[in-house]
């Protein structure tokens, strides 16, 4: 990807969740956009859900976009 987007939505953990980090600063573990949005607010960067598809502001690592739950493995 181009560029340095200032906000990561890093890979989903085991237990579900994503870490967001905003500037290199970690900011807390999402389980929502809305958890996500809330983080990045307190962070200083506003913006609705239009800003989650701003591949300039938002890097998602590791998952598809808004996914939060770990995939369940088939027995």
């Amino acid at each position: 990807m181009a560029g340095n987007p200032p906000i990561v939505v890093h890979r989903i953990s085991a237990s579900g969740g994503r870490r967001i980090t905003v500037r290199g600063r970690i900011m807390g573990l999402a389980h929502s956009d809305f958890d996500v949005l809330e983080l990045v607010a307190q962070a200083g960067i506003s913006g609705g859900e239009d800003l989650l598809a701003d591949p300039t502001l938002v890097e998602w690592v590791g998952g598809r976009p808004h996914q939060y739950q770990p995939l369940e493995l088939l027995p």
